[in-house]
């Protein structure tokens, strides 16, 4: 009976210790089933109501960081700026930032330099971070891209100190020649001569004020509101009656050749302005007794027809290193030759915008002492093209052979492309 007993007693304390044992192994388990774990402070549940929504739609780059500086969300463009990679803020100044906003909970912005991935060329990324607390554990990480604007700024404080360079050079010369003038008053042909002078620096202001005006003008108008088909023929007529007085001049023969049947769209003003530029610059860079060659004609491209105009010249060329600048504003090849001719070193920067705000290019082929030549490729007028009879280019060259024999200079098109037509016999202006 006792042993009985014992047993049952035995089995009664061995079931209240299961039972406590369960119980207590039930509370532990919920209790690491609240506890927050390094997964879940991971996923977008932790963010604050709502900021989930306004990160996706700022165009700042942002990225959300929680105390072990683990990346809770980063948007794309935070991911195409190379700030996070595997997880982490990759920009150490960035992220020393935000463990100091962390830890005392000030805001805090600053400016930085940071390199461009994939590039290789030590090319900077401008770009202004800020930093501010998320709640009480999350810091929150905006960073503006301000590499465009930084140029925008360097192009428009160039430009205005060119601007101004350029402007005091006539304008002083126009005050010492006013003065000349003042102390002969006696003598005549001293008058006379400093005021013929004048005449002439007046003429570069003139000449400089109009073309600052012509490229504003390109810049800020879209010539395609307005635009109509223009014949090649018609420009390039235009083009050299507008240098026919300084060709004659230099005894310099001026030709055209495969401009029939060809047109293009765009504005006429603008159009007629590119062209004239690059043959002025023909024939001002021109030996006397050269020629200058104007040719056109219609190539097939991706997404329509183009037509490239080519001008040629016999000229004094043009440096690899000079090259790459031409088409900049103010820039000179030839500094004194600029200066007898009255060049302001904005024809080239006008006929770039005026490509390029017509679906265009332009593009030059030069070598020093052969000469240059500058093709304009501009998109075809097609409504132009289909009201003018098709009539095959007359005697054109095999392979990729160049505008003028004499010269021997390859055209810059590629070796597979339809050559120029062959320019008539020179023509010699009187």
């Amino acid at each position: 009976m006792d042993v009985n007993a014992a047993v049952a007693a035995a089995a009664a304390i061995a079931g209240v210790l299961t039972g406590v044992i369960a119980m207590l192994a039930f509370r532990w388990s919920e209790r690491e089933q609240k506890r927050p774990t390094r997964t879940s402070l991971h996923t977008d549940p932790v963010l604050p109501p709502g900021v989930d929504t306004v990160l996706s739609v700022l165009r700042s780059s942002a990225v959300v960081l929680d105390e072990a500086d683990t990346v809770v969300k980063a948007s794309s463009a935070a991911y195409a700026l190379g700030l996070v990679r595997g997880g982490r803020l990759a920009v150490e100044p960035m992220l020393q930032m935000a463990r100091e906003t962390r830890r005392d909970g000030e805001i805090r912005q600053v400016e930085l330099d940071l390199p461009r991935r994939g590039t290789g060329r030590g090319e900077a990324l401008a770009v202004s971070a800020r930093v501010a607390p998320l709640g009480s554990r999350l810091v929150l990480l905006l960073v503006e891209d301000l590499t465009e604007a930084r140029r925008i700024e360097a192009v428009r404080r160039d430009f205005v100190a060119n601007v101004s360079h350029e402007l005091k050079t006539p304008v002083g010369a126009l005050s010492l020649l006013s003065e000349a003038v003042m102390d002969a008053s006696d003598d005549p042909e001293a008058v006379q001569r400093f005021a013929g002078r004048m005449q002439i620096e007046a003429t570069r202001l003139t000449n400089l004020v109009q073309e600052l005006i012509d490229l504003s003008r390109v810049q800020n108008d879209d010539p395609l509101e307005d635009a109509e088909p223009v014949r090649v023929d018609e420009l390039v007529a235009e083009a050299v009656d507008r240098c026919r007085h300084a060709a004659s001049t230099k005894q310099i023969t001026m030709a055209a050749a495969g401009t029939a049947d060809l047109a293009v769209r765009g504005n006429r003003g603008q159009l007629a302005a590119a062209l004239g530029n690059l043959v002025e610059n023909a024939v001002n860079y021109s030996p006397a007794r050269t020629r200058v060659g104007i040719a056109a004609r219609r190539v097939a491209a991706p997404g329509g027809d183009m037509i490239e105009i080519a001008v040629t010249d016999q000229g004094i060329g043009i440096s690899d290193k000079d090259k790459e600048r031409i088409f900049e504003r103010f820039y000179r090849v030839d500094p004194a030759r600029s200066r007898a001719t009255g060049g302001t070193g904005l024809g080239l920067a006008i006929v770039k915008h005026v490509a390029a705000s017509h679906g265009g290019e332009v593009t030059v082929w030069s070598a020093e002492g052969q000469g240059s030549t500058f093709t304009l490729r501009l998109p075809e007028a097609g409504a132009a093209r289909d009201r003018a009879p098709q009539r095959p280019a007359r005697a054109e060259r095999a392979g990729s052979a160049g505008l003028d024999a004499e010269a021997g200079r390859p055209t810059p098109s590629s070796p597979d492309s339809t050559a120029y037509a062959t320019l008539p016999a020179p023509e010699v202006h009187p």
